[in-house]
């Protein structure tokens, strides 16, 4: 008998073979339970609605489950679905090496680069998307424009031109999934006019370095100080990737003075300036730091996301291109993932013009605030021999080990209490970081876990 397949209750794909269907029906159901096929507690077809699908009679179904139910492998009730019985387990698929434990995951997490997922604003974002949904046209929900929805774009040209005074009209907008994904747009770009190196601070996120080298160009690391990247090191670089408003994960600012050589030398050269404001609505002890865009709306990519702001889950990133780079980023969009989830995007769109994402920002702003000054007392009262810095934004501090304390060491001792935290040298694109400290993540740990993770990241560092 041919494959069919149950379109009643579940999407059900049984083989039958032989002569006797009922016994065939019988065993095909046994062993979709057995191997797993069929999971505890999945509600079957009626036997009516399978006896149509299969091409068979009733009663042979009928029979067929009566037979598994008094076998065990199934479980009915008057006026209830046949289920799959919760006590069948299905084994490992034959053959199949034995999975090996699982490392045990550390209880607290203070790695840099999440904001507090348990604060996401569930309620807000639900009625933005009710109301969102509700609002859209048809044609919304179908292939848009690939620079992403207009909707999010004007939303965005005037939050980001009010927030963060950035130089901006919707049309110079694109909508990418997360800022990774507008970095291998440029990446892509960049090599296909001839370009073969891209300008990076020395410390960086290995990823990014990575999503450079995939587009075929190369990585030339440019030293950082208290001032920021060293931009006279730019040199015949293509493009030039930074942080300035608030370097990963050193937490300096990039010094006026740099800022207006990187414009001049983007100016002179031709390259491309990609500034990556990626927490520029965290900033605690000072006004906020002006998008470096501005400057050199021509020159310069301004490249932000929801990431940090909302959740790296979402998706979400923007870039706001020069005139002369927008065709060709629209086209490389073209060639892969033409667009980012219109419901995100409306949904968004709802959030930021409703005031719902300046609210968020504002309360996100307060609690980071806390949890930053608590570890900076904290640790000026445990580890005085720790210097803490780049604290005056953003969602990590850097924690400075004093000589002679290795940094692996402190990594894997914190990692025996139950801490995840990093250290600065897997940042260095050189190995060379020229200091020994931990990247805290303060911001990661939901409210509840905080007070217990400081206590483990203290009692670590008091320790020497």
């Amino acid at each position: 008998m041919p494959q069919t397949w149950a379109t009643s209750g579940v999407d059900l794909h049984l083989e039958l073979a032989g002569r006797h269907v009922r016994a065939s029906l019988e065993g095909a159901l046994r062993d979709a339970v057995r191997s797993g096929q069929l999971g505890p507690g999945t509600r079957l077809p009626s036997s009516r609605a399978l006896a149509s699908d299969l091409q068979v009679a009733r009663n042979t179904v009928a029979d067929a489950y009566a037979q598994l139910v008094a076998e065990g492998w199934l479980t009915a009730q008057r006026g209830s679905s046949t289920r799959v019985a919760d006590r069948i387990a299905a084994p490992d698929p034959a053959g199949a090496p034995a999975a090996p434990a699982a490392a045990r995951e550390p209880r607290y997490n203070l790695r840099p680069g999440s904001p507090d997922l348990s604060a996401f604003p569930r309620a807000a974002w639900l009625a933005a998307a009710r109301r969102a949904l509700a609002a859209a046209p048809s044609q919304a929900l179908g292939y848009s424009d690939p620079r992403g929805r207009p909707e999010l774009r004007r939303a965005l040209a005037d939050y980001l031109s009010r927030a963060r005074g950035v130089a901006v009209s919707p049309d110079r907008i694109v909508v990418c999934a997360g800022f990774a994904h507008g970095l291998h747009l440029l990446g892509q770009v960049v090599a296909a006019r001839g370009g073969t190196r891209v300008a990076m601070e020395d410390l960086s996120l290995a990823s990014h370095r990575d999503t450079v080298t995939a587009a075929g160009l190369a990585v030339a690391p440019v030293p950082v100080d208290e001032h920021g990247a060293v931009v006279a090191q730019f040199g015949a670089a293509a493009a030039a990737l930074l942080t300035p408003a608030h370097q990963f994960p050193l937490g300096t600012v990039l010094h006026p003075r740099r800022r207006a050589q990187a414009v001049t030398w983007a100016r002179d050269t031709g390259g491309i300036v990609i500034e990556d404001d990626y927490d520029g609505e965290f900033r605690y002890d000072r006004q906020p730091v002006g998008a470096m865009q501005a400057l050199a709306p021509g020159h310069v990519v301004y490249a932000g996301s929801a990431s940090k702001s909302l959740a790296p889950g979402l998706r979400l990133g923007w870039l706001v291109l020069p005139g002369g780079l927008l065709d060709e980023v629209v086209a490389a969009r073209l060639l892969g993932d033409r667009q980012s989830s219109v419901i995100d995007q409306l949904t968004l769109a709802e959030f930021i013009t409703s005031g719902g994402y300046d609210r968020h920002v504002r309360r996100s702003r307060l609690t980071y605030r806390r949890r930053r000054d608590r570890l900076v007392e904290a640790l000026a009262r445990s580890a005085p021999h720790v210097t803490v810095t780049g604290i005056a934004a953003g969602l990590h501090a850097l924690a400075e080990l004093p000589a002679g304390q290795d940094e692996d060491e402190v990594v894997a001792r914190a990692a025996g209490h139950g801490l995840l935290v990093e250290g600065l040298r897997p940042y260095s694109a050189t190995g060379r970081p020229g200091r020994g400290a931990l990247v805290v993540g303060y911001a990661a740990p939901p409210q509840h876990a905080f007070t217990g993770a400081l206590a483990r990241l203290t009692a670590v560092l008091a320790a020497r």
